[in-house]
């Protein structure tokens, strides 16, 4: 319906039956010296055509660059199908499933989306979904309280090897829940947990291990050795994934001796969404069926009408808009449903195959990249062990100076690692993908000699 503004009468109205003799007075709590702020440094208003202008040059410092970034967010083909069909009109501008009168076609999406989930992970139970791969390790943490009934610590061991940004959005969320984040350091040899580090928990109550695999730095963990001592403690193991690297790895729920992880959670980015500026993305996070009265978001079924024809129902759905009020896993309230759409067709499209050689693709131009840069007099890896499809060097001179002026060559080289480690001065984190050719290969180790030839000449 058309939008009908309140009539002066109206507003005096309203204001009378409140008590308040302005608008104004229904914010006189808060501080004047916060509503009275200054707006000089926000520019006058633009025209369409000068925003339209604006905004196309910004997009524009995006292009034309060989991107070697990863950490966390990866390029990657995508088929042209999975958004020609995910953008239709009945993808697109479907609602998230709230109602159990949604849409059939919409919840089958799901139902195939959760299915497949649990194949890549080896879990029982798949939600869909979260907002990223940060929030949704938050959300494992609160998930991983409330499951693990026997500990009443509320400490969770977060190693150091796991994403800085996951590791500080996880402290933001939980810092109000009492709950206990103790660092686990990583060995300055492989890059992986130190599981020398682990012992000075051993036998205490502990009620969670985070578990990254591949890790921050791109290396394998011993995830069956973390596993075991996880639950050997009483703990449960919060596995944090890169989907894609599950078409190799072995899945999380076959970690360890046991039943392997408990909780799995990871980044969607890498399934059918572009970088995009940095999203949107989506959160994926998988458990044992023991555990999913604990877990946040709505599961999809599937069973058979009376004309015994298949029809797909909200099993679950433990929000505070339905029955659990009060007692809802989370308020998480999109599944964002249109980045699962856009996964669920991503990987139909490729299949187990297609993942797997998508997967084994990105692995091998990892190395041959490592191979051509660490041949340059200088360069040589951190860390020594196996890695998936990133790996982190160490430069002979400055990271963030190496970085620039590779950019101003067309090389987004990697992340420099200074700010968020002590002791990984002058390091970069390099990533290749499948999208990368041989060429590409050689245009970055060729820019990244003469980066190096540069800054050792004398001035």
């Amino acid at each position: 319906m058309p939008f009908i503004p309140h009539t002066e009468a109206d507003v005096h109205d309203m204001l009378a039956v409140i008590g308040a003799e302005t608008i104004d007075d229904l914010f006189d709590e808060i501080d004047p010296r916060l509503r009275n702020v200054s707006l000089d440094a926000i520019p006058e208003g633009a025209s369409e055509q000068e925003i339209t202008r604006l905004m196309r040059e910004r997009a524009g410092q995006d292009e034309g660059g060989l991107c070697f970034i990863g950490a966390g967010a990866y390029e990657h083909h995508i088929p042209a199908a999975v958004w020609e069909i995910t953008t239709r009109g009945e993808f697109y501008s479907a609602y998230t499933p709230y109602q159990p009168e949604a849409s059939q076609g919409t919840l089958q999406v799901v139902y195939e989306y959760q299915t497949m989930m649990c194949g890549l992970t080896g879990m029982d139970v798949s939600n869909a979904s979260l907002y990223d791969g940060a929030s949704a390790l938050a959300e494992a943490v609160l998930m991983a309280v409330r499951a693990n009934r026997k500990s009443k610590s509320r400490r969770v061991l977060l190693p150091k090897s796991v994403h800085p940004f996951y590791r500080q959005v996880a402290r933001n969320i939980c810092a109000n829940q009492a709950i206990d984040f103790e660092v686990v350091d990583f060995d300055a040899e492989h890059g992986t947990v130190d599981r020398a580090a682990l012992d000075r928990w051993a036998g205490e109550d502990v009620t969670a291990l985070v578990i990254p695999q591949p890790n921050f730095f791109g290396a394998l963990e011993d995830v069956d050795a973390l596993t075991d001592w996880a639950h050997d403690n009483g703990a449960l193991a919060i596995g944090v994934v890169n989907p894609l690297s599950l078409a190799l790895l072995k899945a999380p729920g076959r970690w360890g001796g046991g039943d392997g992880a408990d909780i799995v959670v990871g980044e969607g980015q890498p399934l059918g969404a572009p970088l995009a500026g940095g999203g949107p993305y989506f959160g994926l996070l998988c458990c044992r069926k023991k555990h999913v009265r604990q877990m946040p978001g709505r599961v999809v079924g599937r069973a058979l009408d009376a004309d015994g024809c298949d029809g797909y129902v909200l099993t679950l759905q433990p929000r505070e808009q339905h029955i659990r009020r009060s007692k809802a896993t989370s308020n998480i309230c999109t599944n964002q449903g249109l980045l699962v759409t856009a996964a669920t067709i991503h990987m139909s499209l490729l299949g187990p195959e297609g993942l797997r050689r998508t997967a084994a693709t990105c692995a091998a131009n990892t190395r041959a990249l490592v191979k051509r840069l660490t041949a340059i007099d200088g360069v040589s890896r951190v860390f020594d062990g196996p890695y998936f499809h990133e790996t982190v060097l160490r430069l002979p001179m400055a990271a963030d100076a190496a970085l620039e002026a590779l950019a101003e060559r067309g090389v987004f080289g990697g992340l420099a690692l200074a700010d968020h480690y002590d002791g990984l001065n002058d390091t970069v984190l390099v990533c290749a993908t499948e999208t990368k050719t041989a060429g590409d290969l050689d245009a970055y180790a060729e820019a990244l000699a003469a980066v190096l030839e540069t800054h050792a000449a004398p001035a």
